[in-house]
């Protein structure tokens, strides 16, 4: 009778550590993604949604959003350091905390008031929430995978990051928004991003690599400092992470006006419009595997000049003006939320070559590479706050296409140090010196 329920487990055990996916920590994986679902519930409309409910206009809703992004910066920062002196477990506590409080007050108080100021308060801090928790996660796992499973477990991590926000999580608003409203759809998401952040916690609470990681002595003061002081040490790690920025800074931006533009001005609806959200980050999910491999054969640098950052010049301009002329047909537009989403994974190599970049501090590399992927949040919606009224959408696209050219120039500095690649028997030669 004992024998059927070990060989189930055993084989359990088998197609895990095939996946890649760290036992210990896979609840944490299953919350992380139930967490980004509703988080991501809003992704889609939240711009129209705040203009119509207190902001006033675009423009003010996008200097709210701009304000989010900016918080959600700091912290994206502070939860690599905070981890190292407080502990992961504590970071994403206080990272679910953050979000519900800021959430509830949003929605029950500042909503209702029709108050801007308030509005603005509770929806930018609530912005500490999400990185709080998704990078002290992130933290945890670094700390907590064995060795050989670093790799396919941070790209697991990512899958439920992406996986929720936007993917599922506008997936999801497309089917409650038309039967519940736009309104009751972010209690839903609450609801949603609790049960995540009790599951993730609950379920991985044994799992090692939950407490402080940093040496004794060691203050939250020195820890920030040392995860920003790389970028002027460094100056090509400070590159990568600005050419992180500009990977999804224009997909923020995008989120401010093109809700609109889809919405109502081709008339596609809001739930047309969430569905592109999802066509875009189901393509890029699955995509980000894809250039993962082929980077490794054609080359970190070349993949991501010509597929990232010169592929989604192409692709961002084809995601606004080609249904522009395309008209009443839906399907155009899939096609080209679908070709953005597949070059915005071309910058998967961003990352190996941050870490790579800095040898003997990778930590602290990718710290500066979250701080520039929270960047992203506030840098998009910024662009858009600034020149939507004086360029108009069109105008806004062709500046986010002219930041990914910049960016495919830049990524001829980010050279890898030849010493770095000691041992690295997978790089291609022509990558050590050269870009």
């Amino acid at each position: 009778m004992s024998a059927q329920p070990a060989a189930n487990s055993s084989m359990h055990s088998a197609l895990l550590d095939r996946l890649g996916l760290p036992r210990p920590l896979v609840w944490g994986f299953v919350g992380l993604l139930l967490f980004m679902v509703g988080d991501g519930v809003e992704s889609g409309y939240i711009a129209p949604f705040l203009a119509s409910n207190g902001a006033g206009s675009e423009t003010q809703a996008a200097v709210i959003i701009t304000a989010y992004g900016l918080i959600v910066t700091l912290g994206s920062w502070l939860a690599g350091a905070l981890s190292d002196i407080w502990g992961p477990r504590r970071v994403m506590l206080l990272g679910l905390a953050i979000w519900a409080v800021f959430e509830v007050l949003f929605l029950a108080v500042a909503v209702p008031s029709q108050n801007y100021t308030l509005i603005l308060l509770t929806y930018a801090i609530r912005g500490f929430g999400y990185p709080l928790f998704a990078y002290g996660f992130l933290v945890w796992i670094l700390a907590g995978s064995p060795a050989n499973r670093l790799g396919s477990a941070v790209g697991w991590f990512y899958f439920a990051f992406t996986g929720g926000l936007p993917t599922l999580g506008s997936l999801m608003a497309s089917g409650t928004e038309p039967i519940i409203g736009e309104y009751m759809t972010l209690w839903v998401s609450l609801l949603m991003v609790i049960a995540g952040g009790v599951v993730c916690l609950v379920g991985i609470r044994k799992a090692k690599g939950g407490d402080r990681l940093a040496a004794p002595g060691v203050t939250a003061r020195q820890s920030i400092i040392s995860s920003v002081s790389i970028a002027v040490k460094v100056p090509r790690v400070g590159l990568g992470a600005l050419i992180r920025v500009v990977n999804t800074a224009p997909q923020f931006g995008f989120l401010v006006f093109l809700p609109t533009v889809f919405a109502t001005d081709l008339g596609f609806g809001t739930a047309g419009w969430l569905q592109l959200i999802f066509t875009m980050g189901f393509a890029n999910i699955f995509a980000n595997l894809f250039f993962g491999v082929l980077s490794d054969k054609m080359g970190w640098h070349r993949t991501l000049r010509w597929f990232g950052c010169v592929g989604s010049a192409v692709s961002s301009l084809c995601f606004y003006f080609v249904p522009q002329m395309a008209g009443s047909q839906y399907w155009v537009a899939v096609a080209c939320a679908a070709f953005y989403g597949v070059t915005l994974a071309g910058f998967t190599p961003i990352s190996v070559l941050m870490s790579l970049m800095a040898p003997g501090q990778k930590g602290n590399a990718v710290a500066l590479l979250n701080l520039g992927a929270g960047a992203a949040t506030f840098v998009g919606p910024l662009i858009v706050a600034v020149f939507l009224g004086l360029i108009g959408p069109g105008g806004v696209t062709i500046i986010f296409a002219a930041l990914y050219i910049a960016a495919g120039v830049a990524v001829r500095w980010l050279r890898v140090p030849e010493a770095a690649e000691a041992g690295k028997s997978a790089a291609p030669a022509s990558e050590l010196i050269t870009a």
